[in-house]
């Protein structure tokens, strides 16, 4: 049945490649040869010429859009993510086409080079067009019941309570939970959050054939290794998805890397994708983007000056030594958002919800995250990154660490202006042990795409919270 419903919707997802790509076509030759955006020397082209393209392109772009990962169905993709992926698929094909051409021409006739551009950028913004169009209604129907998938999770623990938290905060995912599975006598024949606990996981099989399930999610801790396993491979022999959510914070090895020792072979346990060229592309990015925004943003200084002033005559910066790349310590700027004498006792303090230190302006600064402007400085000059694990003061820094053993691993990268962690939610007083699996998920998986994903979020973030 769930495969079923995958056939349809990647067939659902083919049809509307294809409709937007014939669109896409049609639209760039009367944009090119009727409206003329730039003028045709040579006499129009018939379209019939072009037409013999038709089929080629029908063929090749999906055959590219497949091993693009574009038809392997997630429900949990983001439209960002897939908007990212559409665009780099489409160049790739556009560049395969054109070198194809360069061995292909009919005689005495040569396909227009501006056609293929546009074409390019008007199939990008069809096919994503087509495919946020499908998944607004496929989220729609789910959101309304259908198309559901019923979804055990075993182990009612903290990784379990998280998994239905989020499944319950993202009806359009199309998840329906149908309970719990746990060995814990305490928690038998209870309801937590909402969810019942069906059984112990002796149960699974009965469980699973009873209430129809589709999906297993497995959300046990570290010390249930072995069962895991166990459940893994009993689960398997049941038709159904399985999937495993890891507690982050007790088992986390960044991605292994092969190296070579005179023949011998070393595994890398240290190795993140923020390294080598990776490292100088985002530093490249974040000396772009910091030079940019402080140039948009360089009116804005002023006359958050003039406001801070006019409230309380301090200051109107604020500074910090604060923790970074390799546990090495800067001094953070910010436009001061509180009492000058907030930290007159000299000690770190944590800054709480509706901290009464916080002054007016200051309050609408944090609001719009304006507060945060002058560390485009910090990220200019190299003590931070637009994106990253948010830097703590020391002091803060030797609690967590004693704490959290993982929670070093966050100073393998540089500092940032924002973070994976932020963008979820995990902003201000909210929990250091949620922050540190988000930190080191960004970690284990940066990319360019991801820090841009994470850039528009904020974006988004901080508009809704201005009008908020």
């Amino acid at each position: 049945m769930i495969e079923r419903r995958r056939q349809i919707q990647v067939v659902l997802q083919l049809i509307g490649d294809l409709l937007a790509t014939s669109v896409a076509f049609f639209f760039a030759y009367w944009l090119r040869f009727v409206i003329e955006i730039q003028p045709v020397t040579k006499g129009m082209p018939p379209l019939s010429m072009y037409l013999r393209l038709l089929p080629v392109v029908l063929v090749l772009y999906p055959v590219v859009f497949y091993f693009q990962g574009l038809y392997h169905r997630r429900r949990m993709r983001s439209r960002f993510e897939e908007g990212m992926r559409v665009m780099l698929a489409v160049m790739l094909a556009t560049v395969l086409l054109t070198a194809g051409l360069t061995f292909y021409r009919p005689p005495d006739f040569t396909y227009s080079r501006l056609f293929l551009a546009v074409f390019a950028v008007a199939d990008a913004a069809l096919v994503s067009l087509f495919r946020w169009g499908i998944t607004a209604g496929l989220a729609r129907i789910r959101r309304s019941g259908g198309n559901l998938q019923r979804v055990l999770v075993i182990g009612a623990g903290d990784l379990g309570r998280q998994v239905v938290e989020r499944l319950d905060a993202h009806k359009e995912f199309g998840f329906s939970i149908v309970g719990f599975l746990d060995d814990d006598p305490g928690r038998q024949r209870r309801n937590i959050q909402g969810v019942p606990v069906l059984g112990t996981t002796d149960e699974l099989e009965n469980v699973v054939a009873g209430h129809g399930v589709d999906q297993v999610m497995i959300a046990l801790p570290l010390a249930a290794h072995y069962r895991t396993v166990q459940l893994i491979r009993r689960a398997g022999q049941l038709l159904v998805d399985i999937k495993v959510v890891p507690d982050v914070l007790q088992y986390y090895v960044m991605r292994a890397g092969i190296e070579d020792l005179d023949g011998l072979p070393l595994i890398n346990l240290t190795q993140i994708p923020l390294q080598g060229w990776n490292q100088i592309v985002k530093r490249g990015f974040d000396i772009a983007g910091s030079a940019a925004l402080l140039l948009a943003t360089s009116w804005l200084f002023p006359l958050i000056a003039w406001l801070i002033k006019r409230e309380d005559g301090g200051p109107v910066f604020f500074s910090q030594v604060r923790t970074g790349l390799d546990g090495r310590s800067f001094r953070l700027f910010k436009f001061r958002s509180m009492r000058a004498d907030a930290e007159g006792d000299g000690e770190a303090h944590w800054t709480r919800t509706r901290d009464s230190r916080v002054t007016r302006v200051g309050e609408v600064l944090r609001r719009t995250n304006l507060d945060e402007l002058p560390q485009l400085y910090n990220v200019l000059r190299g003590d931070m990154s637009l994106v990253g694990p948010r830097p703590e003061q020391p002091e803060f820094v030797e609690r967590f660490r004693s704490r959290y053993p993982a929670y070093n691993v966050r100073h393998r990268v540089r500092a940032g202006l924002t973070g994976w962690a932020q963008v979820n939610g995990l902003r201000g007083d909210t929990s250091i042990r949620q922050r540190i699996a988000h930190d080191l998920y960004y970690i284990e998986n940066w990319s360019l795409g991801l820090d841009m994903r994470i850039l528009w979020r904020t974006l988004r973030i901080a508009v809704h919270d201005a009008w908020a």
